[in-house]
């Protein structure tokens, strides 16, 4: 039976990745993100059939309207996975870096993870499974709050929260939607901020499709981060500023 996944942030690092990662394992792939010549790239070389859909998370309707023309173009659409976001060192709080940080992250994901459940609650022939399962990637960096990153931080917050509350919402509805929150520590990727602990977006791809295949609520990624953020949220905050600054 066809499997689908949709990949919003496919055309790099972790989204980049998980598109190999799920291919192999004979999902058919759809590629969405900015950049239109390098999702082509990644998609021509995996061994499943891809689609790719040109998206930009500060245009939200825009974005949402291309999820559902790229759902419908796929047989089928099991899984949806946000990886797109954007970091910035923004230690003096320019407006305009703020801003783009909370339109990506908190604006353009809510836009993409309403209409994934939309999608998968009204159309849930579309799915070989169930009804659906949506992955959001959050990041360690929700746990806490740190100087010049902290649009970032509060922003990947958000996304940990508000999949909390959808995982709470589908108790009470009829579609049978999975949703599993992933918390990335360091990864080798563009917007990787420090080599603490910090693994390939291949390494990492493969511990959230584990994830995914056991239909967790949570996982860290890599696990060790587990230890990590266990340690930090026993410490009192004016120690943690003076461990982190």
């Amino acid at each position: 039976m066809t499997r689908g996944a949709i990949i919003v942030g496919a055309s790099s690092g972790i989204g980049a990745a998980l598109a190999r990662e799920l291919a192999d394992e004979g999902y058919q792939i759809g590629l969405a993100a900015r950049r239109t010549e390098r999702m082509r790239q990644i998609g021509s070389e995996l061994p499943t059939k891809s689609y790719v859909a040109t998206m930009d998370l500060l245009d939200p309707e825009d974005a949402r309207e291309g999820f559902f023309e790229l759902a419908e173009a796929m047989p089928a659409v099991d899984l949806v996975v946000i990886s797109a976001g954007v970091a910035a060192m923004n230690p003096d709080l320019e407006w305009d870096a703020e801003r783009r940080t909370i339109d990506v992250n908190v604006r353009g994901f809510t836009a993409i993870a309403t209409a994934a459940l939309e999608y998968f609650e009204n159309y849930p022939d579309h799915a070989s499974e169930a009804d659906g399962h949506l992955v959001g990637i959050s990041s360690v960096a929700a746990h806490l709050g740190t100087g010049g990153t902290q649009a970032y931080n509060a922003s990947k917050a958000y996304v940990s929260r508000y999949l909390e509350g959808l995982r709470h919402r589908q108790q009470h509805r009829d579609a049978d939607v999975t949703i599993t929150t992933i918390e990335p520590g360091f990864v080798d990727t563009d917007l990787s901020m420090g080599g603490f602990w910090e693994c390939s977006p291949e390494t990492a791809a493969e511990q959230i499709a584990g994830a995914i295949r056991k239909e967790k609520n949570h996982a860290y990624v890599t696990r060790r981060w587990r230890l990590v953020v266990w340690a930090l949220a026993l410490l009192p905050e004016s120690i943690r500023r003076r461990l982190l600054s």
